[in-house]
This record gives structure tokens, sequence and C-alpha cells, in this order.
């Protein structure tokens, strides 16, 4: 898998969240898919459970028609800062990819404060016209301590 492919997707993935272009987030993910957002503590002890589970593009979706139009949630917006990827390995056709990123939110008053730091660990392969997916993306929080509503996607 090509590295610099990989840091496109990443950046584009920051880009669509950063800009709140969120109607685009889950174009880039393969349908079916697994998205989870968890800790590392989760991780360590083989816990499945994650903060946040979806595992269609139609539940990305429907998460994102949610942030629009039924949460209510204080205003903010984040910015990502993406490290470079590393493959892991290749299976069945999708590279296992792993990513650290710090997340800082900026909330409307324009205070900031680091939100997440952590690790995106991914299963990667080109759609039919060869465009790079997400068929997993699991985000690893290093901490576990998250806002009651977690609104933005990871």
């Amino acid at each position: 898998m090509d590295v610099a492919r990989l840091v496109e997707l990443n950046a584009t993935y920051a880009r669509v969240i950063d800009n709140e272009l969120y109607e685009e987030w889950p174009k880039l993910f393969h349908d079916p898919c697994l998205y989870k957002v968890t800790t590392a503590e989760n991780v360590a002890q083989g816990l499945e459970a994650g903060v946040i589970y979806a595992d269609s593009r139609g539940m990305l979706e429907d998460r994102i028609s949610a942030l629009r139009k039924a949460n209510i949630y204080e205003r903010q917006r984040y910015r990502h800062i993406v490290g470079l990827p590393i493959v892991l390995g290749n299976a069945g056709g999708a590279a296992d990819v792993e990513t650290p990123f710090l997340i800082v939110r900026i909330m409307r008053d324009g205070a900031m404060d680091v939100f997440a730091t952590g690790c995106y660990r991914d299963k990667v392969r080109a759609d039919a016209s060869g465009a790079l997916r997400f068929a997993e993306r699991i985000v690893v929080c290093d901490g576990g301590r998250f806002d009651t509503l977690v609104a933005i996607p990871f």
C-alpha cells in the first residue's frame, strides 16, 4: 500500500471534520464498514465495547443527520494533527494501518484544549474506482474521559 495515498486519505479525513463538511465523512468508508471509538485501556483488556459504534455507512450517515438536526451541544470544532501512517500488514486485499493523532477542540468562545490523543487502527482498501476507503477505523484514545455527548466524529 502506497504510504503517500494513506497520508492523503488521512488528510482528507481530518479536513472533512475540521472544516465541518460532515456529510462527506461517511463517503470515506466502504459499506459495510466498522467505525468504533474506544480507549487504549479497553483494547489492552480485550474489551470490545466502544463509546461510539457503527457497522455501516448508513449508521455513519444517521450520526451526521443527528449531529445536524437533533443533538444539542455547545458549539465547537476540531483541529486534527495527524501523524504518518505505518502499514503493519496486508491481508484479504486490505492494508492494516496505524496512524497517531492529536485533536484540539476549539469552543465558541475561542478556548482550546486537547480533546483526544491516540491512534487510528485501520483496515484500508481500494474501492472499484481505485480510491482508498476505510473498511474499518478503530479510534483508540489514550485517555478514557469523554464528554457526555460526543457529537463530532474523531
